[in-house]
């Protein structure tokens, strides 16, 4: 049987993970392919640590350009991550003529679209399943399962150590500190956790499927980012007495000529299916003109879920190989149109304001006519019982879709009028 020769350029908890799932499934794969994957080399600056997984110690090495270099490595595996040394060698392995296979969202999202030219250049491919929602195939979804229909609107819950960390503050009533440090020991949030919490982890997958379903690469500047850094439980519990729960949720949405890519904690419909996606589960809701809405759900990240979509794409590239017939030269397909990215500013929502208002007369038709002089429109006000250091009680809004700018500019003045005993806080609403 005709044997594919992998090279591994990282072996950390993903890299072990598919040296695992290959040598654990080598004879379903082989009889499934046609073909068998075998694992060449492997490079890693740290060849020393046991990662569980049975090892020819001859295949490491901490050179990874002698990886790519080796004759007999057909498809490079790139699972070091960030942009740094991974960019410079999927960038060598490429313009060697060898196909990529990578799990690195960061990496795509900032230098995508150099990369892809490279791979459309070399006539190679550049696989990147793993890249978002770790088992999830939302990344085949795109490309191949829905490629006839016109995407509307993308919702995703991407990031798994945000929802546990908003699941566990809904249900426990703790505060974001007390969670997040629970997370951090539980391994689910790392030690320096920003990149998650302050939603550019989101972001960055955000960008890769916001390029697939719309054909050009959406720099990463145009995305909105808000994370959940310091979320107040008094949000969490209010929310979900007005029926609602916040999660950190992807919006992408086309809008006729015009995209939205925003990233930001937004209070979901407790009816809606992705309310129901907790702790560390991932889920990507596409709605398309031909399908409505589909689902998918599962593991977003983790060494197993992670491993097995890059096994589903060294298995696709090893088919390619194998007919001489790479099945994906472009990354991202060519829009038949040019789309523009709308600006913050320009986007129209439901809200929820939370205000800390001086508690005495006045102060409420303070702010309502400040708010009515903006254009923004409320739809409820509720006003709680528990009055709150310095005299002021929280009051809760719901505004009826108003635009960002204008809400922007209320906020301010409301702010500037003396009567709040914090900045408001502001989150949108899913319609």
């Amino acid at each position: 049987m005709k044997q594919i020769g992998i090279g591994l350029l990282g072996f950390g908890t993903v890299g072990a993970g598919v040296v695992a799932g290959l040598h654990r499934n080598r004879e379903l794969l082989s009889h499934r392919l046609g073909v068998e994957l075998v694992v060449r080399r492997i490079a890693d600056v740290d060849l020393e640590r046991d990662r569980g997984v049975p090892v020819d110690r001859a295949i490491l090495t901490r050179d990874a350009r002698a990886v790519i270099q080796d004759p007999t490595v057909d498809i490079v595996v790139e699972l070091i991550g960030g942009t740094g040394i991974a960019r410079a060698l999927v960038s060598e392995a490429l313009q060697a003529g060898k196909p990529v296979v990578t799990a690195n969202k960061k990496l795509l999202a900032e230098y995508g679209e150099e990369l892809f030219g490279l791979a459309e250049q070399g006539q190679v491919d550049l696989a990147f399943g793993a890249s978002v929602g770790g088992g999830i195939p939302i990344i085949r979804v795109l490309r191949e399962g829905l490629i006839g229909n016109q995407v509307q609107r993308i919702l995703g819950i991407l990031n798994g150590t945000c929802n546990y960390i908003l699941s566990r503050m809904e249900s426990e009533g703790a505060a974001f500190d007390v969670v997040l440090r629970a997370a951090q020991e539980a391994g689910y949030a790392e030690t320096d956790p920003a990149l998650d919490i302050d939603g550019f982890d989101t972001a960055h997958k955000a960008v890769i499927l916001s390029s697939l379903a719309y054909g050009f690469h959406v720099p990463l500047s145009a995305v909105t980012v808000e994370g959940i850094r310091g979320l107040s439980g008094m949000d969490v519990q209010y929310a979900r007495e007005l029926g609602y729960r916040i999660k950190l949720l992807a919006v992408i949405r086309r809008d006729g000529d015009e995209i939205e890519v925003r990233v930001h904690p937004t209070l979901v419909p407790m009816g809606h299916m992705l309310a129901s996606v907790n702790q560390v589960f991932n889920a990507v809701m596409v709605q398309c003109d031909l399908t409505g809405d589909t689902l998918y759900y599962g593991r977003g990240a983790g060494r197993d879920p992670t491993a097995s979509t890059v096994i589903g794409d060294l298995a696709d590239v090893a088919q390619g190989l194998v007919s001489r017939q790479p099945r994906h030269r472009r990354g991202v397909p060519r829009a038949n149109q040019t789309l523009r990215v709308r600006p913050l500013a320009e986007i129209t929502s439901r809200y929820y304001v939370r205000l800390m208002v001086l508690d005495k007369p006045g102060s409420l038709g303070i702010f309502t006519a400040i708010l009515g002089r903006h254009g923004v429109s409320i739809s409820a006000v509720t006003q709680r019982a528990v009055l709150q250091e310095g005299g002021h009680v929280p009051v809760v809004v719901l505004t009826h879709a108003a635009r960002e700018a204008e809400l922007h500019a209320a906020l301010a003045e409301i702010q500037a009028a003396g009567v709040l005993g914090e900045a408001p806080t502001r989150l949108r609403i899913l319609d």
